[in-house]
């Protein structure tokens, strides 16, 4: 896997790819500027009037549905269905279903709309989309779900929706229905600072550009877990952001291959 990670890494700073993003302002400064730092360029168009135009000049398009507005909502259906239509990869960021009725019903008009080629969001988010009766409280994720829950949950959505599962969270869980991935690189600051959730959906995004599929995620993910254990600090959150924007631009193929922590498991198991 080593070898497939130093591809897509080298060939995002080769292609220079256009990642068009609908998403929050929250954290769309974070997104944006991850995105320049592994070597793409970002679009973070959002009215309705323009999206289709700039979703059909892109490589790939991701869509966020925090701090949801009406003019988003229907930004977001106008992209996804020219990308459908032109074959784009889509990377869908689950953000607050867990705890969003509108959120809920919205996520399911996407899905009737577009194939997403990920679905990404935490172990609340994924769980929320596999059962519809689950609730949790805010955007975090729900410190109850066990991994081998979160597992199960994963694998049956990427087989019933036909598309890659990303939960996140203490363990990332990665599957495409017949390989399933956890990626143990990160640290607890990662969940200290605002938007880094986000910033791993536009990094993931942008190395879909280069390889769809469930490889571009374990990339994304496993990335950005290794900038955040390289980027740790005494310091306080604030330097630690600077210092994960730092390593983003400035991560080598050796740091990567001396610090990937990721194990394959036996699917049939499940």
């Amino acid at each position: 896997m080593h070898q497939v990670i130093h591809d897509i890494r080298k060939a995002i700073k080769q292609t220079q790819p256009l990642i068009h993003c609908i998403t929050n302002p929250i954290s769309i400064n974070q997104c944006a500027n991850g995105i320049l730092a592994i070597g793409a360029r970002p679009m973070m168009a959002e009215h309705p009037k323009e999206v289709s135009e700039i979703t059909r000049t892109a490589q790939a398009l991701m869509l966020n549905l925090g701090n949801i507005t009406d003019v988003r909502m229907e930004a977001m259906l106008i992209s996804a269905k020219t990308a459908n239509k032109i074959e784009l990869p889509i990377l869908l960021d689950a953000v607050g279903i867990a705890c969003s009725t509108l959120r809920r019903e919205y996520i399911r008009e996407l899905l009737n709309t577009a194939t997403p080629s990920v679905i990404k969001g935490n172990y609340s988010e994924i769980q929320a989309l596999y059962r519809d009766s689950y609730r949790s409280s805010g955007v975090d994720a729900d410190s109850s779900l066990d991994i081998q829950t979160m597992d199960s949950a994963a694998i049956s959505l990427a087989r019933s929706l036909g598309t890659v599962i990303l939960a996140s969270g203490k363990v990332d869980i990665v599957t495409d229905g017949k390989n399933l991935y956890h990626i143990h690189n990160g640290t607890p600051l990662l969940s200290q600072v605002t938007g880094t959730g986000c910033l791993q959906g536009a990094l993931c995004a942008s190395y879909l550009s280069a390889k769809p599929g469930v490889e571009a995620v374990i990339t994304g993910s496993s990335v950005l877990g290794i900038c955040g254990e390289l980027a740790r600090t005494d310091c306080g959150t604030g330097t630690f952001l600077c210092s994960l924007m730092d390593k983003l631009s400035t991560l080598t193929d050796t740091e990567i291959e001396q610090n990937l922590n990721m194990e394959e498991i036996p699917i049939e198991k499940m």
